[in-house]
């Protein structure tokens, strides 16, 4: 796509599912792309090993495309890690051209039961991850005087309530506003600021549903396309969100759902005419 040749990024959350897509899907597009990811706690040998699997593999499709990524680990609800995350990728880069919010978690609970630290954290890792790492791309773009660019890969849920999973749902719809605030505050000095709103997406973390044919059969009955997404089709947009091809386009989130969002259940009229 035009103008991401020879840009770099720093895509947070890299190492599985859309963000390992997009990470992939901007280095075939020539962009040097640095890979954050949270390393595993001690003892979680299975999720330990899938996330060297997945930076294992965004480093080799990069390499063949002929691009020089870089892994950075760094739990993006820290200010701190992710001070150093942006040390280190400017230390390597030289610059940070785009940013891809991507990392997230959610907790399934019944809100009344819900633990208000499990609360906490999703909050702090979808929401103050995205806005800790845009203020520091946003901090060197100002200083250097140079355009930027961040896509925030947030949720159907941002507009569709999501019962049982309130943390999740509440950190989408802040990361709606964060998107078209800083869209705005920043609009004149060449940064834009824009999201995709992935809806039912074939990944590694909806294997529950995607595995079980009847659970994927209703899941995708809700969707007008009548299927889910894959993470290549987020990262293609994503990818165009960044590019100049979307030179003109900020504050917007680009709903990527098979038209989830598009009130399914009047698919068939049941209103009054």
């Amino acid at each position: 796509m035009k103008g991401l040749q020879g840009k770099t990024a720093l895509v947070t959350g890299g190492s599985s599912g859309i963000g390992q897509a997009i990470a992939i899907r901007l280095g075939e597009e020539g962009v040097d792309v640095a890979i954050n990811y949270v390393g595993a706690p001690e003892g979680a040998e299975e999720t330990r090993e899938a996330i060297e699997h997945g930076v294992e593999m965004c480093v080799k499709e990069m390499s063949a495309a002929g691009t020089h990524p870089i892994l950075v680990a760094a739990d993006v609800s820290s200010e701190d890690q992710v001070g150093a995350m942006f040390e280190q990728v400017h230390r390597e880069y030289g610059r940070v051209d785009l940013l891809v919010n991507n990392a997230g978690i959610q907790v399934a609970a019944d809100s009344e039961e819900l633990d208000v630290a499990a609360f906490d954290r999703v909050l702090a890792v979808n929401l103050r991850g995205a806005f800790l790492c845009s203020q520091q791309a946003i901090r060197g773009w100002l200083r250097a005087g140079s355009p930027g660019c961040v896509v925030n890969v947030s949720s159907v849920h941002q507009v569709i309530p999501k019962p049982r999973f309130v943390g999740y749902s509440v950190s989408k719809g802040g990361m709606q506003n964060l998107t078209r605030t800083l869209a705005l505050e920043y609009a004149a000095r060449g940064i834009r600021v824009n999201g995709i709103g992935p809806g039912a997406t074939v990944t590694p973390i909806n294997r529950s549903w995607i595995d079980d044919p009847v659970k994927r059969q209703m899941v995708e009955s809700h969707i007008p396309m009548r299927r889910a997404g894959d993470a290549e089709e987020m990262a293609a947009v994503t990818a165009f969100l960044c590019s100049d091809e979307a030179a003109y386009v900020t504050g917007q989130t680009v709903f990527v759902d098979g038209g989830l969002t598009l009130y399914p259940s009047f698919e068939t009229t049941w209103s009054s005419e």
